[in-house]
C-alpha cells in the first residue's frame, strides 16, 4: 500500500515543475518485469502481465504533465530469442495490452520495430491498433516491440536507398550527396521530436540500443524501482531531474 504521505508528496512535486522545462518526447525502457516476479516468488509471465497493467498509468501521467510522444520499449530484437515457454505469453500479453490501450481511443498508437520478425498475430494486433488510433489527436505513442537500435538504422538506410534508386539515382550521387538527415528522415520516429528523456527502470544503467539515433542529445534518468513497482512520485522525479540539467546537447 501506498505511504499516506506519497500523495502529498506528488502534488508537491508536480507543483514544483515548469511547464516551460517539460520534454516533449520521453523514452521508457520498461524493465525489470522477471526480476520482480522472481522477488517475490512468482514466475515471469505474472511479471509481464503486471508490467503491461501498468502502462495505461504512466500514460496517464505524462499527459498530465504535457508530454506529447512517448516510446514504450516493450520487446528488444534480442528478446525474441527467449525460450518460447516465456515468449510466446509475452507476446499474448503485449497483444492485449494493445489493443485494451487502443480501445481507450485515448491515445494514437504507432507500432515500430522489425514488424517482419514477429509472429503474424502480434504483427496484427499492433497494425490494428495503429489503425484504429490513426484520427486520435492525444498524446503520441510508439509502441516499439521487436525493436533494436541498430536494425532501425539499418532500416533507415535501406528505405533512403530504396527511394532514391526508384528515382533513378547513380551510385556516384547517392554517395556525393548522403547525409546524416537522409537517415534522420526514413526512421521509425520521422516527423517527431527528437528523444528529450530517456527513463529506465530496474536500475541497469544502460540504453541497451533503445533510439541510438534519436537519443544522441537525451537527458538519461535511471531508477532502481522495477518497472511494476514505478511509482508516480519516481517519474515526477525523473521530469524534475530534467528539468533542472542544463541541456548542453552533446557541447
Amino acid at each position: 500500500m501506498p505511504h499516506p504521505l506519497y500523495g502529498l508528496y506528488e502534488r508537491r512535486l508536480l507543483a514544483s515543475l515548469s511547464r516551460e522545462r517539460m520534454p516533449r518526447h520521453v523514452g521508457v525502457i520498461l524493465d525489470g518485469n522477471r526480476r520482480w516476479a522472481r522477488s517475490i516468488g512468482l514466475d515471469p509471465t505474472t511479471g509481464h502481465q503486471r508490467g503491461a497493467d501498468k502502462i495505461a498509468e504512466v500514460l496517464g501521467w505524462c499527459e498530465d504533465v504535457g508530454v506529447e510522444v512517448v516510446t514504450l520499449w516493450m520487446l528488444s530484437t534480442d528478446n525474441l530469442s527467449r525460450d518460447a515457454s516465456e515468449l510466446v505469453p509475452l507476446l499474448e500479453i503485449i497483444e492485449e495490452a494493445v489493443a485494451k490501450l487502443a480501445a481507450t481511443r485515448r491515445w494514437r498508437l504507432q507500432p515500430m520495430g522489425s514488424l517482419d520478425m514477429l509472429p503474424e498475430s502480434t504483427t496484427k494486433a499492433l497494425k490494428a491498433a495503429e489503425a484504429a488510433t490513426a484520427d486520435v489527436a492525444g498524446l503520441h505513442v510508439n509502441v516499439a516491440v521487436g525493436y533494436g537500435g541498430r536494425y532501425e538504422i539499418a532500416d533507415a538506410v535501406r528505405s533512403y536507398l530504396r527511394e532514391e534508386a526508384d528515382r533513378g539515382a547513380s551510385l556516384e550521387s547517392l554517395i556525393d550527396d548522403f547525409d546524416v538527415e537522409h537517415i534522420a528522415a526514413h526512421l521509425y520516429t520521422k516527423g517527431q521530436p527528437d528523444l528529450d528523456l530517456v527513463i529506465r527502470t530496474s536500475g541497469e544503467q544502460r540504453l541497451g540500443g533503445f533510439l541510438l539515433w534519436q537519443s544522441a542529445e537525451s537527458e538519461f534518468y535511471f531508477c532502481e524501482a522495477y518497472w511494476p513497482d514505478f511509482r508516480k512520485v519516481d517519474f515526477l522525479r525523473a521530469i524534475r531531474a530534467f528539468a533542472v540539467r542544463e541541456r548542453r546537447f552533446g557541447l
